[in-house]
């Protein structure tokens, strides 16, 4: 087995951890990114860059140019509270667009969105958000409004 199907293996393990984790104490684990991360590789089939890869989490070939993807996700369980935001996105840093993971109670991904460099450089850049535009984070649902689904299938 090749390390990126053994790394694969290993998160598909600790995801059966984080929901016992959340079930026993009501919290997550703190490994959302790296499920959410897994997640856009098994279901989309990106290839994961290593550790501290500047700029972007992931790589695919779209028509034989390949595009760098940033993935950012989001664990909600039910009853969660709606406004929530993404983790930081860099726009500093080098890639062709981000993909938004959102997890459910079970730690499965039921949508994977998808937003262009563009889109989310200028919904980064509106003014008027101490969050928005100093740490790049975005709330899911303005996301949704300047992404497109790419799981399920639309």
């Amino acid at each position: 087995m090749n390390k990126n199907a053994e790394a694969l293996a290993l998160l598909a393990q600790a995801k059966t951890i984080a929901q016992q984790y959340y079930a026993l104490t009501g919290k997550p684990l703190g490994i959302t990114g790296e499920v959410c991360e897994y997640e856009s590789a098994r279901l989309l089939d990106v290839t994961l860059t290593p550790a501290r890869q500047a700029g972007y989490d992931a790589t695919e070939n779209a028509n034989g140019k390949i595009r760098t993807l940033q993935i950012k996700g989001r664990y909600l369980p039910q009853g969660c509270t709606p406004g929530q935001r993404l983790g930081g996105i860099r726009q500093d840093k080098e890639f062709d667009a981000v993909l938004m993971v959102l997890l459910d109670a079970d730690f499965n991904a039921s949508e994977i969105w998808e937003a262009e460099r563009e889109a989310v450089v200028s919904a980064l850049n509106v003014p008027g958000s101490k969050a928005r535009n100093e740490r790049g984070a975005l709330t899911v649902s303005k996301f949704k409004a300047i992404g497109q689904r790419r799981y399920p299938k639309p």
